[in-house]
């Protein structure tokens, strides 16, 4: 399926499971070929010319999920997969989606939206709920006719994760209804074409808190769980129905982990902060890491080019890496004509060598603009605590991927994240509630700042908020990392010792070159060592 690469006649077989769960792609690539080459060939099967929104997932033999990298070998980081899965997901949603150039793309992030409303990763109110579920069926029934549409044709179609009786009702209602604004139009869909109820269901869902946000299942240092959300606006998090925490990226000044600790350095007028979040392990916690950075890096750089982050690093600790691969939303919006192009003075000073997390730009993303008011739909209430009469979450179904808020729905009650610990893969479901048990600290990166702020379980705080300062928990010890660095120190000790006594002619040695063992360590060793290595430098040369 593509051009050959190399003299391998080597070829493997993958899986590509598109949007829709039934669609599916059977893919063929070669040892060398790698992420980008396996991407844009799905981008092309489904005629998508802006693919920098789009990524694959897959989930590794620890049950662990990845993006897959662009930039490297796909053998490399499938090896141990059996058979080789992927997912087509949108990885980076546009603030504003009524701005992409393509209706196929669109599309492609209607179908996204509708599987996050589906698997409940889309927090939305009841009536916000009904109206995205009347423009589903608008899109894919059409208008609404007695005679074909009869009975309860709504409980058919599984719009959301928890579908009452009084919901699929509201639903059956809309789709009855005329459109606002027509002769007898109640503020229903009917008579909506298509393309008019894909850009209706996407003006509403890319308002809502919760869009774009895949949650990550975290805990404070209190042990009480929350789920961390990453999107074009920032890093947020939930704590049930709550939204508790809004850090934009204009206040983010650098991300990095340690261990298990995901952390977050902030930049506030007064002075620095800093806020960690423990996450179950922490292969979980370099993912959400590479998330964030991803993210940030999309939304706020001017220019992707030599974009480079590390995090991490130390005598005792393994730095870590990531080389941003791709074009920012500013790039794609320029090359759309959607933006001016940039002073060549302010890219020159903007995108110059490269790039540490500390450097990163945390501009704020490209504002949405356009009305995107639906006057018929309240804005859900985020924040509020949930009814009592709200219904458990459930179990979900999906072959992929809800880690976290899962909606629940009743015929008076807002739909709410769920307060259950979700670790769905995407090859096999599961669900369990999470435990209280806090996770063992580990501390902040060499040079970070000294205190580590994790946050609390309090309710929506006032725009003036400012994390309390807390003290770093201890540094876990790591044998591996403590014995590595000692063994080489050790070895280039020997090395350097046996240079001096050899080599020198110093007649504070000289007592020492006659002992036996000496002798004996250098005309059996030593002299044969040196000549092997001075033979090989001969022959390089």
């Amino acid at each position: 399926m593509f051009k050959s690469r190399g003299d391998s006649n080597i070829v493997y077989k993958c899986t590509v499971r598109l949007l829709e769960d039934t669609e599916i792609l059977e893919c063929e690539f070669h040892p060398s070929y790698k992420g980008k080459f396996l991407l844009e060939h799905v981008c092309q099967q489904l005629n998508l010319t802006e693919t920098d929104y789009f990524g694959l997932r897959y989930v590794d033999s620890n049950g662990q999920r990845h993006w897959l990298h662009l930039a490297k070998l796909i053998l490399k980081q499938v090896k141990d997969a059996s058979p080789i899965l992927f997912s087509f997901r949108v990885k980076f949603y546009p603030p504003n989606p009524l701005l992409l150039k393509e209706d196929v793309t669109r599309f492609q992030i209607y179908l996204q939206l509708k599987r996050d409303l589906l698997h409940g990763r889309l927090y939305c109110t009841s009536n916000e709920a009904a109206m995205l579920g009347a423009l589903i069926i608008q899109i894919e029934l059409g208008d609404y006719d007695p005679s074909i549409h009869v009975g309860n044709y709504v409980t058919e179609m599984r719009l959301l994760l928890r579908q009452t009786d009084a919901i699929e009702a509201r639903i059956q209602e809309l789709h009855r209804e005329p459109v606002e604004g027509t002769p007898g139009g109640t503020g229903g869909v009917k008579g909506m074409s298509t393309q008019e109820a894909e850009r209706t269901f996407l003006k509403i869902a890319c308002q809502l808190d919760t869009y774009g946000v895949d949650p990550h299942p975290v805990k404070d240092h209190r042990g009480n769980q929350l789920y961390l959300g990453i999107n074009h606006c920032g890093i947020l998090t939930f704590q049930g129905s709550r939204k508790t925490h809004h850090f934009k990226w204009s206040e983010v000044h650098k991300i990095n982990f340690e261990g298990r600790m995901f952390i977050v350095h902030l930049n506030y007028p007064e002075k620095k902060h800093t806020v960690g979040f423990k996450c179950p392990s922490g292969a979980a916690c370099r993912h959400v890491w590479c998330c964030a950075i991803e993210q940030m890096l999309f939304f706020t750089l001017q220019s992707s080019s030599d974009a480079c982050v590390y995090s991490g690093g130390g005598l005792f600790s393994w730095g870590t890496k990531f080389k941003y691969v791709g074009r920012t939303e500013r790039e794609i919006l320029e090359r759309d004509g959607l933006l001016a192009p940039r002073d060549s003075q302010d890219e020159g000073s903007s995108t110059g060598g490269k790039r540490k997390a500390s450097s990163v730009p945390a501009t704020p993303s490209t504002p949405m603009t356009g009305d995107f008011g639906y006057s018929s739909l309240p804005r859900s209430t985020h924040s509020a605590p949930l009814e009592e009469s709200a219904v458990p979450g459930q179990q979900l179904g999906e072959g992929e991927a809800c880690t976290g808020g899962c909606l629940l729905s009743g015929a008076a009650v807002d739909i709410a994240l769920c307060d259950h610990f979700r670790t769905i893969t995407d090859d096999k479901p599961a669900c369990q509630e999470y435990s209280r048990d806090p996770f063992e600290h580990s501390s902040t990166e060499s040079g970070a700042t000294t205190h580590v702020t994790h946050v609390s379980h309090a309710s929506q705080p006032p725009d003036d908020w400012r994390p309390p300062a807390l003290q770093p928990p201890p540094r876990p010890f790591s044998l591996l990392r403590a014995f590595v660095p000692s063994f080489l120190f050790v070895w280039l000790s020997l090395a350097l010792a046996m240079l001096f006594l050899f080599e020198t002619d110093w007649p504070l040695f000289r007592p020492l070159k006659r002992k036996p063992e000496i002798v004996s360590l250098r005309h059996h060793y030593y002299a044969p060592l040196k000549e092997y290595l001075k033979k090989k430098v001969v022959e390089l040369f």
